[in-house]
């Protein structure tokens, strides 16, 4: 079978996760990979036109790179080659609605503009979940017939589901990993491990940094039941992930915290680890009932959070079934191998 190619464009991070985990499942379908990072985003056209690339069958822009839109689509028109966006955010959307400091209305409008007309320059605008792939079409106008939805997903040769070092009475402990944005809504989980403050068994950790933490640290303060650690290398973070007895997501209340299936919510649940976190539209309806496994709550409600960890740590077996359904849920939705099937549907359709 003759490899089709495939010209990654911009500045991207080749080691970032989401990039990886594609790239990977594009191996396995038969793409070559080529490489180009323009030494100026805005100046990349010229740039890719001196080098003189052979033919692609597409030209790939990864997360986040935006900036890197609007020369690679000059290049694809003058080539006559087919564009996919992977931008993983909006840029408009986070600036406007995330940002301590939120643009006003006329910058906000202005950057809305900018993105709408470089997102219509690509002909697939990759979604990581169905709600960001609705905020795409509503909000920035994105034809709806050229966005797909693809999951985040997680690297299976790290988190997987293999047995970890067994830990001898030690508490029962809940994580929370992350960089402490706002959306996460760290500071609900510490206002939920204070109500167990009288319970001497149950440990809260978090582990990580970011914005949030000065704030949630002062929060934790004369609570013995909460923990702070540090930021560790991803490849230790599924032997982390193991070591604790369940694992929470996010709880913020913004529409961002809702449009988005984080990360950690992924490598969890294919750890075969059961996950609390904020209910959202943004996951299959199927999984929205779901009583283990995941198990969803109200975005910022400390006391939600507090009962349903209080149900979990009286009921022991419970835990274990729903440990075992957390990496079916994995299996059956969000797998490397889900990815695939979905990268070679939009492949094809795009043809």
């Amino acid at each position: 079978m003759i490899k089709k190619t495939i010209l990654w464009w911009g500045r991207f991070d080749p080691n970032y996760s989401r990039n990886r985990i594609i790239r990977k499942q594009l191996n396995k379908l038969n793409y070559e990979i080529l490489d180009f990072q323009p030494l100026i985003s805005r100046l990349g056209y010229i740039e890719a036109l001196l080098k003189n690339f052979k033919k692609t069958d597409y030209v790939w822009v990864p997360c986040f790179r935006q900036r890197d839109i609007l020369s690679a689509s000059r290049w694809c028109l003058k080539k006559n080659i087919k564009l996919i966006i992977d931008p993983l955010i909006s840029s408009w959307d986070k600036q406007t609605y995330e940002k301590e400091k939120s643009l006003n209305r006329r910058q906000s409008n202005s950057l809305k503009k900018k993105e709408s007309i470089l997102f219509n320059k690509a002909d697939i605008v990759l979604a990581d979940t169905n709600l960001h792939a609705n905020l795409f079409e509503k909000q920035l106008n994105v034809d709806k017939n050229k966005i797909f939805t693809l999951y985040v997903g997680a690297e299976e040769k790290f988190f997987n589901s293999s047995p970890s070092q067994k830990y001898v009475n030690k508490k029962f402990e809940i994580l929370f990993y992350g960089s402490f944005l706002n959306l996460h809504g760290s500071k609900i989980i510490i206002e939920a491990a204070k109500l167990f403050a009288k319970n001497n068994n149950v440990k809260w950790t978090m582990l990580g940094d970011g914005p949030d933490l000065k704030k949630c640290k002062e929060l934790a303060q004369n609570a013995p039941n909460i923990f702070f650690e540090k930021e560790i290398e991803y490849t230790k973070l599924a032997s982390r992930i193991k070591e604790a007895d369940l694992l929470l997501g996010i709880f913020g209340k913004s529409n961002k915290a809702g449009n988005v299936i984080p990360k950690k919510v992924f490598q969890a649940l294919s750890c075969g680890k059961t996950v609390i976190t904020r209910k959202s539209n943004a996951y299959p309806k199927e999984l929205l009932n779901q009583k283990n496994g995941i198990i969803f709550i109200q975005p910022d409600n400390p006391k939600a959070l507090y009962n349903a960890v209080l149900k979990i740590t009286e009921d022991r077996k419970f835990l274990r079934k729903s440990n075992a359904q957390a990496k079916i849920i994995y299996d059956t939705h969000f797998s490397e191998k889900i990815i695939n099937e979905q990268l070679k549907k939009i492949l094809k359709l795009s043809i």
